[in-house]
Parts: C-alpha cells; structure tokens; sequence
C-alpha cells in the first residue's frame, strides 16, 4: 500500500485547481447586461461561488424574467466563457504541483465540478491538467447541485473509492457543505478571503484561511498521508 493508503483525491475544478473565476465573471456579466440590462459587479458574482451554473441561471431566469430556457441560457454561458477560457486560465501552482504529486504516487483523483461538461473539458485540456486527471463529473449529470452531495459521490463512484477513502478540495462553502454530506474529508482553500468563517468550513480536516496565497502542496501532502487509510 503506498503513503496515501486507500485515499483517493476529488478536487473542486474552478477557484480551487484553476482561477477561472474571473472569465465566468465576465461571462456572466455580459450575458445578463445583452438580456437583461442589469449590472453586474464582482460583489454580486461572490454570492454565486461554488453554486453550479445550472443553478444559477435557473435562478436568474426566475429572478429577472428571462424568457429563454436554462439550457438556451447554459449555452449562452459557456460560449462566452469559452472564448476566454480558452485564451486565459491559470493553474494555481501549488495545485499543480500536488496533483502531479498525486499522480506519480498512484493516487486515485477526480475532478467534480458545478461547471458544465464542455467547460470541464476544455479547462483540463487548455492547461494540461487532462494529462493527469481524466475522470471528471459536472453537476449537470446528477439531480442536484452543491451543496447537495450528489457530485462527490458520482465522482467516487467512478473512482470505485468508498466516500470515507476520499478527500475533497474545495475554495466554496456549498462544495465544503457538499463535501461534508457525502461523508468525505475536506481540505479548504477559499477563494472568497471573507468566507474563512462560513460554518460550512468548520468542519473541514485543514482550513487554508489564506486560500491560495498560504496553500501549499507540501501541507496537503502530510495531512493526507496522515489520514492514509481510513
């Protein structure tokens, strides 16, 4: 059995291995600016982190009368956030760094996400993250989003990994709530500094309260050595 045990390693995909918040950002700014008029500023694209897409837009559509359907609207979405994904999405060295730790060690990984499939797909393609993470789950093919734990456990289903072997890396409050239900350890990056204090993260085996600016590969390394095989 290697240092990691049993443990297998579910990794949250945007604002924990990747900062793509800034392109769904302006994605979304400018999808509800064409449809709706509405402004959109960065403090209202805080209250949707860690919410899936499908989610939120269902949400908008109610909200602000939007005619078109949700999956009109989740098409609109990953065009635009395509288009700037594709030019510009930076890894998070740290993570990078862990999962190709990770993968060199033999650890079972996955990659579930509140995006939808294609974004998945082209975020872990357009960094090379793919290279190493091929399994991925998006929120869009389970009943329901985070913080429901559906997606974890769809993702340690195809791992073959039991949810007490698993260990979640998650920047958001929903996903460290979802993390929690599906019986799985927690290691929490927030990518919103004012949300270190969310009760959702308390329960977590390691609170990064910095996030991604006091994260290191090396810390989570030990802590899931340390819990091999659970």
């Amino acid at each position: 059995m290697s240092t990691f045990g049993r443990t297998s390693v579910v990794f949250d995909l945007d604002g924990t291995l990747v900062d793509s918040e800034p392109n769904y950002y302006e994605a979304s700014r400018a999808l509800l600016a064409e449809r709706t008029g509405r402004e959109y500023t960065w403090a209202d694209n805080e209250q949707y982190v860690g919410i899936s897409s499908h989610e939120t837009l269902a949400l908008w559509q109610r909200e602000y009368g939007i005619a078109a359907s949700v999956a009109d609207l989740l098409a609109d979405l990953d065009r635009r956030y395509l288009a700037l994904a594709r030019a510009d999405t930076p890894v998070y060295p740290e993570m990078r760094k862990l999962v190709e730790e990770l993968h060199d060690a033999g650890v079972p990984m996955a990659v579930a996400s509140g995006s939808s499939r294609a974004a998945i797909e082209a975020i872990l393609a357009g960094t090379g993250l793919d290279a190493r993470l091929t399994t991925f789950v998006s929120a869009e093919e389970v009943p329901r989003g985070k913080p429901a734990p559906d997606v974890f456990l769809a993702a340690a289903a195809l791992l073959g990994a039991e949810p007490a072997d698993c260990v979640v890396f998650e920047d958001a409050a929903p996903g460290a709530a979802a993390a929690h239900a599906a019986g799985m350890r927690c290691v929490a990056v927030p990518y919103v500094a004012a949300h270190a204090d969310d009760p959702a993260f308390a329960a977590a085996e390691l609170l990064f309260r910095g996030g991604q600016h006091e994260f290191t590969a090396q810390a989570a390394l030990d802590v899931l050595a340390a819990g091999r095989g659970r």
